[in-house]
């Protein structure tokens, strides 16, 4: 493994980088288990058996995107930021949109919060200017994932894994009308060192987000909460329930639950579990 010099707030801790693995989240633990500290990065050219939410989702890793797993330490449960994985969400959101207004030519495409784990890119409706919140209420079809989050804690550490594409032009059939990377959707080439830009700044907002103890995170992600004010089809429970709730998605409570008025009652409900059904919206 090689070093990469790149500003990391977590202490400086080291950021790794190689060429390809079986995935970031192996080698996160394995480097926890020799006793790196708070913050140390891995990052990688490509993965093998990268994975997504569930275990028969596989993050196909393309070369030219970012493919990293952050390791955070913690002195329990009771320390550990909650809700971590929505915090990450916003932080790639912030980051993917911050690294897209460097550019110097291209589209500006909205990146907004795919409750629970996704970052999805929209493009923003003439006049919409770098207005995110009114993208993210306006923005019902067009949008397609960028980014995956994946969390993982075994109480004190926790590795939050996060896959953006970034530089790649062409994905499978199966997945053309589903994801896009910063390249396809801003009409730009990108080289793959361009990756480590935006890893240093998804580590700053990361941090940002992480370190602070206030209710205000539910402000920056409702701004950027995918399809929020929408009448959405949503899954709830874990993968394969089947149990579909119909309503308007409201927003996240203090917890990250998602919150839906539910057409059939007409009640608020909070779920924990469960997915947007993205691809059935009409």
């Amino acid at each position: 493994m090689d070093t990469i010099a790149i500003k990391n707030p977590f202490n400086n801790a080291a950021v790794f980088h190689v060429e390809a693995v079986s995935s970031t989240m192996d080698v996160s633990r394995e480097l926890a288990a020799h006793g790196f500290p708070h913050g140390t990065v891995i990052v990688a050219g490509s993965q093998n058996a990268g994975r997504g939410r569930t275990p028969e989702r596989v993050w196909r890793s393309a070369s030219g995107n970012l493919y990293c797993t952050i390791l955070l330490r913690y002195n329990g449960f009771q320390d550990i930021p909650q809700p971590l994985s929505l915090k990450a969400g916003l932080a790639v959101a912030s980051a993917v949109e911050d690294f897209i207004a460097d550019l110097p030519r291209g589209a500006r495409p909205a990146a907004l919060v795919k409750w629970p784990n996704d970052v999805m890119l929209c493009p923003r409706a003439a006049g919409d200017g770098a207005n995110a919140a009114t993208s993210a209420s306006a923005c019902t079809s067009g949008a397609k994932k960028v980014a995956g989050i994946l969390s993982e804690s075994d109480g004190k550490t926790v590795f939050i894994g996060i896959g953006v594409n970034m530089a790649q032009t062409q994905f499978p059939e199966g997945l053309r009308e589903k994801a896009t990377s910063v390249s396809l959707a801003c009409g730009v080439t990108l080289e793959s060192d361009d990756r480590f830009q935006l890893l240093e700044k998804l580590l700053f907002y990361l941090y940002r987000e992480a370190r602070r103890t206030d209710d205000s995170w539910r402000e920056r992600l409702s701004a950027r909460l995918y399809l929020k004010d929408a009448q959405v089809r949503f899954i709830a429970g874990g993968s394969g329930s089947g149990e579909a709730v119909e309503g308007t998605l409201l927003g996240v409570g203090e917890d990250g639950a998602l919150l839906l008025l539910r057409n059939e009652t007409g009640e608020v409900e909070a779920f924990l579990t469960g997915e947007l059904d993205v691809y059935s919206h009409g």
